[in-house]
């Protein structure tokens, strides 16, 4: 029997290591039968809140439910109650430290039954969970399926977000609904009006950190060794052409066993708050639970 409510959860690390002492909150869709399923683990972007994959009509966590898939949306540090951390030169990996060792604790006491850990990103979420994966994590994971995220970031950003002001960013919903979205055809009435209640200021420091984010990759992809999925919305403003930068992103993963890239044609940044987007969470859970079938099968 499936779980029919989301419940939000606090979780304090007490394990030795860069989250000790941290508290995490976010949120839980648990399912009643997780036999050769795997836990999903979904980061959200920058100035979201993992509401982010909670967005009525437009929920992860609910087409997860129905297909059986139990799902963790965690707040990232310094997002919704979850606790800060210093972020230095690069915001991803400070995160991938820290959420890392929240994923282990979230294992123990989540995964029971289950194949194993997919995680999802979104954005800022998708190149934290990529440098978690490039650092080789204990816990079992299975697979990466990331959104939002190539190499390079459109021109003008890199010097917009370096003069920003403050820790956070307040962008109001009329500026970041230009930045998720793609043409007024690509979404319903209702966005993106629906997804205004997930908004949060962004860390600034997420944003000015973007600019070592192609070498970091760089660094990063060759060690990572699971299956990737990769989606990229056509009119996504905040990155360079897909068309160019699709397939160098692809080529650096040359560890991984398979990928599947491609770019979306009706969507933005957010795809997942396009008419495309029950497609496109069709699409991750089929990656997902096709990466734990391999892993109960063998290679």
């Amino acid at each position: 029997m499936l779980s029919t409510a989301t419940h939000r959860f606090a979780h304090g690390v007490t394990s030795a290591g860069a989250a000790r002492g941290m508290v995490f909150t976010g949120l839980r869709r648990t399912s009643g039968d997780t036999h050769d399923v795997p836990l999903i683990v979904a980061l959200h972007g920058g100035g979201y809140t993992s509401a982010y994959f909670d967005v009525p009509g437009y929920s992860l966590l609910d087409r997860a439910a129905g297909a059986g898939v139990p799902v963790i949306a965690v707040d990232r540090p310094g997002y919704g109650g979850s606790t800060p951390v210093p972020l230095g030169d690069s915001p991803y990996l400070a995160n991938a430290a820290t959420v890392d060792h929240l994923i282990g604790e979230l294992w123990q006491t989540h995964g029971a039954g289950t194949a194993g850990i997919v995680l999802v990103g979104h954005s800022i979420g998708a190149q934290v969970a990529l440098a978690i994966a490039g650092g080789r994590p204990r816990w079992p994971l299975l697979g990466l399926s990331v959104s939002g995220c190539l190499l390079r970031h459109g021109d003008g950003f890199a010097e917009t977000w370096a003069a920003a002001p403050g820790t956070y960013l307040d962008v109001s919903v009329e500026e970041k609904a230009e930045l998720m979205f793609g043409p007024e055809w690509t979404r319903r009435d209702d966005m993106p009006r629906a997804s205004f209640f997930a908004n949060v200021p962004v860390l600034t420091a997420e944003l000015t950190g973007g600019a070592g984010w192609e070498k970091s990759f760089r660094d990063l992809a060759p060690e990572i060794t699971v299956p990737v999925q990769l989606r990229h919305g056509r009119f996504d403003p905040l990155w360079g052409d897909a068309d160019d930068q699709i397939p160098e992103f692809v080529a650096e993963l040359e560890s991984s066993p398979w990928i599947d890239a491609a770019a979306v044609p009706a969507a933005g940044h957010a795809i997942d708050y396009h008419r495309v987007g029950a497609a496109f969470h069709a699409q991750q859970l089929a990656f997902a639970l096709t990466c734990a079938a391999q892993t109960i099968s063998g290679p």
